[in-house]
């Protein structure tokens, strides 16, 4: 077989599959707003032929439920980033004592990726500010820009 027929044709299956939901989406499409966003397929089981709305819907779902699977994005769109927050107030308002620091140190690993979009308005300068400090300076300080946030946020309203 010709190989430039063979590799038409490959290429022809692969987009087939893709567009049929065969394989499991590890990132939104070309061309999509965060198309910079990746996940790892082992931990959010999504079909190539679901809409990018419902794939941040169904990954904002996963980080409801078990906020440690925000390790696995890289660049996380905002709305990724406030289910993450969300998880943050919630633990932080169950468990005023308990604090929510593993929570904050994924949102700060998050942001190593200078390809993120900040979802808290300064949140960026203030991880970048802070790299130097010990981790629970580190955390202390971004819990009170997130308490600072305006509630229409919805991100921490919890008593400092």
């Amino acid at each position: 077989m010709n190989s430039s027929l063979s590799s038409t044709l490959l290429t022809w299956l692969k987009t087939l599959s893709r567009i049929c939901g065969f394989e499991t989406a590890d990132s939104f499409p070309p061309g999509h707003p965060y198309a910079r966003t990746h996940w790892d397929a082992a931990y959010f089981d999504i079909a190539s032929d679901v809409k990018p709305d419902e794939i941040e819907r169904r990954l904002c779902a996963a980080i409801g439920n078990t906020p440690s699977v925000f390790a696995y994005i890289t660049n996380p769109t905002p709305r990724m980033q406030r289910a993450l927050l969300n998880m943050i107030h919630d633990r932080l308002r169950r468990q005023p004592g308990a604090g929510a620091t593993d929570l904050v140190l994924l949102l700060i690993h998050a942001y190593d990726s200078p390809h993120i979009v900040e979802a808290v308005p300064g949140l960026r300068a203030l991880i970048r500010d802070t790299e130097h400090e010990a981790t629970n300076p580190r955390v202390h300080a971004i819990l009170e820009l997130l308490i600072g946030t305006p509630r229409g946020i919805d991100v921490i309203d919890m008593p400092a």
